[in-house]
């Protein structure tokens, strides 16, 4: 089964990659999501499905790979059936953090929602501009 690829974004000061990080193989709800889009997209994810880990607001910039450990189920912060999200783990960190400026910079991008949709907060990425980011990254065998 062919998987799917997305970026989580994140503002590091409520939830950051080292707090992810300590939730160990349980992982997080990726909750608080009030975007339809968002919430759409968390619904087609699958587990195993892989993301990058963006650091908003403070970093602009990749830091890790999670990967998706539960389906998308209500969100729990709030008594709204509207409202869905997904669980997520950390997977390994960006041995180079990648930045927002160089995914602008990089002509391969260009058309990458990060670029295009700055701020929807869970975004679908392909698989090339997968493999491009963790090239950029020094990642030499990326998760797939």
């Amino acid at each position: 089964m062919e998987k799917n690829y997305w970026l989580f974004k994140s503002e590091p000061f409520k939830w950051s990659w080292e707090m992810q990080k300590a939730k160990g193989e349980a992982g997080e709800e990726w909750d608080g999501i009030r975007n339809y889009q968002a919430r759409n997209n968390m619904r087609q994810m699958k587990i195993g499905d892989k993301a990058f880990f963006y650091h908003s607001n403070e970093g602009l910039e990749v830091v890790g790979i999670a990967e998706v450990c539960a389906l998308s189920h209500p969100d729990t912060t709030i008594n709204d059936d509207r409202w869905d999200c997904v669980d997520i783990k950390a997977v390994c960190d960006m041995p180079k953090p990648v930045t927002l400026k160089a995914v602008k910079a990089n002509p391969a991008l260009e058309k990458m929602s990060l670029v295009t949709s700055m701020r929807l907060s869970v975004q679908p990425v392909t698989k090339q501009e997968w493999l491009e980011v963790c090239r950029m990254g020094g990642l030499e065998n990326p998760p797939l």
